[in-house]
């Protein structure tokens, strides 16, 4: 199964470079990190202490833009159900699209997320911290939007009520994430690992279930 899994993953990549879906996320992202300091002020002190928190935050808006492409289209154009015939189960087609997602998504936003960090002020420090944490939190984002997609497609207004679906099972990352940049992060990192896993295991299972659900 994992020979035919490959193809699915590569495919998702292929969509969002292709499709300009993977720039957005990014363009997005860097965005806000420009726009905050203008907010809040050019006071050093103050962007050290909360812009960690706002990149986390920017991370999880920019794993929202994708959401619509993830699903929808391959439900429309009957690709999910010549993969059921071809005899992939519900979950193998939700962890190929969670992989494909995060391979597309994950490691760009990592790598702007050096430049975002400087430009908010953060230390040598906590660069390197937002960037483990990020590599750390975005499979369970990643996993998040998949399966939210699932669960949403082909709803009027998907996007918004997926915004609203995913915030509250994002919480947790986002605590995490952001205390991991905080003074006194303490065990910050090894909470955000354990609860960044615990939603990447559960995601397939729960996408695949809102998939066949598509079909009944």
């Amino acid at each position: 199964m994992s020979k035919k899994l490959y193809p699915l993953i590569e495919r998702e990549v292929r969509i969002a470079w292709n499709g300009g879906n993977l720039w957005m996320p990014i363009i997005f992202f860097i965005s806000i990190a420009i726009l905050y300091p203008f907010a809040v002020g050019p006071d050093a002190k103050i962007l050290a202490i909360t812009g960690g928190g706002v990149l986390w935050i920017a991370a999880l808006l920019a794993a929202l833009l994708p959401m619509e492409r993830l699903i929808l289209p391959d439900r429309e154009n009957g690709f999910l159900d010549q993969l059921t015939v071809r005899g992939y189960s519900d979950e193998w087609i939700a962890l190929a699209k969670i992989i494909g997602h995060w391979c597309a998504f994950g490691p760009p936003l990592v790598i702007a997320s050096i430049f975002a960090a400087i430009l908010i002020g953060q230390g040598d420090d906590k660069i390197g911290l937002i960037i483990m944490g990020l590599l750390i939190g975005t499979p369970a984002l990643a996993g998040l939007g998949v399966t939210i997609s699932a669960l949403t497609a082909g709803l009027n207004g998907a996007a918004a009520i997926g915004g609203l679906l995913l915030l509250p099972l994002a919480i947790p990352i986002l605590i995490f994430g952001a205390a991991t940049t905080s003074p006194d992060p303490g065990s910050a990192l090894q909470l955000l690992a354990a609860a960044s896993l615990a939603m990447t295991v559960i995601s397939p299972f729960a996408a695949g279930a809102a998939l066949r659900a598509l079909r009944e």
